[in-house]
């Protein structure tokens, strides 16, 4: 089997305050077991933090930059900041995964259409294989449709090329 590792993308504080996450509470205790389940199995954790535009309430200056309180992260756990949609581009990602000898990822967090979608389609591109987890990342609404429209859409769209499906339960027992 492949080395995994798993991969939290942006789960911070400042998109949790205002209750628009679709299915926040969920999605969190997912995320959570995620990684008590990865500490474990002594699978590498990796979480991205957004250094979000300023005055948003993902930004840098913001306390909302900080990872959401409620995931059980450990000193162990290696933190990536990023500036772009794209976990990749302009970090160490990639040469993190490739020193660890990853070569599954299994990717939760938030925003399904930016940064989960940027990240699997770049992840596929390097060679990686990528479980995305469909009940482990979320969005809030567009003006034009639901979050959860945009999260069927896209585990549809990624399946098609980029990723394996899988849900939280699935994972944790080792179902593929």
């Amino acid at each position: 089997m492949n080395k995994s590792a798993l991969l939290v993308i942006d789960v911070q504080a400042g998109d949790f305050q205002n209750n628009s996450m679709y299915n926040s509470e969920k999605l969190l205790s997912n995320i959570s077991q995620l990684i008590t389940w990865a500490h474990i199995n002594k699978v590498p954790v990796i979480l991205t933090q957004h250094n979000g535009k300023l005055e948003t309430p993902t930004s840098i200056t913001s306390p909302g930059w900080l990872l959401h309180p409620s995931l059980p992260i450990t000193d162990l756990d290696m933190k990536i900041e990023k500036n772009f949609p794209d976990s990749f581009q302009g970090t160490n990602l990639e040469a993190q995964l490739l020193q660890l000898e990853v070569k599954r990822l299994i990717v939760v967090g938030i925003r399904t259409e930016i940064c989960v979608d940027a990240t699997c389609r770049k992840a596929f591109s390097l060679g990686f294989d990528i479980v995305l987890v469909k009940d482990g990342h979320s969005t809030t609404d567009s003006a034009y449709l639901g979050a959860e429209q945009i999260i069927l859409h896209h585990n549809t769209l990624l399946e098609e090329w980029f990723v394996s499906l899988r849900d939280t339960k699935q994972v944790i027992n080792n179902e593929g």
